[in-house]
C-alpha cells in the first residue's frame, strides 16, 4: 500500500468543493488516513514550490496559496500515487479530461484545484512536510473486514 499527499488548494475551499473531491477519492477505493485544514505561510510555500522559486510567476503562487486555508490529506491505497494522479488530471484544467477532478472543476492553470504528489519518494517528503510524521492513521474499513 502507498500513501500520498493531496492538497486541496484555495479555489477548492472557496468554491465549496472539498466534499466532492473527497468523495471521488473514496469512491475510487482510496482510504483517507490524514486530514487537516491549514493556513500556509511563506516558509512552507517556498519549500514546497522551491523548483519554481526562480520563475516570474512565483509571487502569484505565493499569494494564491496564502489566500485562504488549504486542506492537506494523506490518502492510502494500492498504487495510490498513480491512481490519485490519474484522478487529478492534467495540470492545466483546459487540457484535463472530463471526469478528472481538474477536468470537471478546474477553471484556470493558476487555480487548478488540487496538488498530488508525483512519485512515491515525493509523497514521503511532502507527507512529512505537511503532517510532520504525525496525524496519519492506520485503520481498517468495515467493508474490508466483510470482503
Amino acid at each position: 500500500m502507498q500513501t500520498t499527499l493531496i492538497l486541496l488548494k484555495p479555489d477548492t475551499v472557496e468554491r465549496g468543493l472539498i466534499g466532492q473531491v473527497i468523495s471521488r477519492l473514496e469512491n475510487k477505493g482510496l482510504t483517507l488516513v490524514g486530514l487537516k485544514m491549514m493556513q500556509l505561510d511563506d516558509a512552507i510555500i517556498n519549500e514546497h514550490y522551491d523548483f519554481l522559486a526562480d520563475k516570474p510567476f512565483f509571487p502569484s503562487i505565493q499569494s494564491y496559496m496564502k489566500r485562504t486555508p488549504v486542506v492537506a490529506m494523506a490518502v492510502r491505497g494500492k498504487n495510490a500515487v498513480t491512481t490519485v494522479r490519474s484522478l487529478t488530471g492534467a495540470t492545466n484544467p483546459s487540457e484535463a479530461l472530463p471526469g478528472s477532478i481538474r477536468g470537471d472543476f478546474g477553471l484556470t492553470i493558476d487555480g487548478n484545484i488540487i496538488h498530488a504528489s508525483d512519485s512515491e519518494e515525493t509523497a514521503k517528503t511532502e507527507l512529512n512536510r505537511f503532517f510532520g510524521g504525525k496525524d496519519i492513521f492506520d485503520y481498517t474499513k468495515m467493508i474490508e473486514e466483510i470482503l
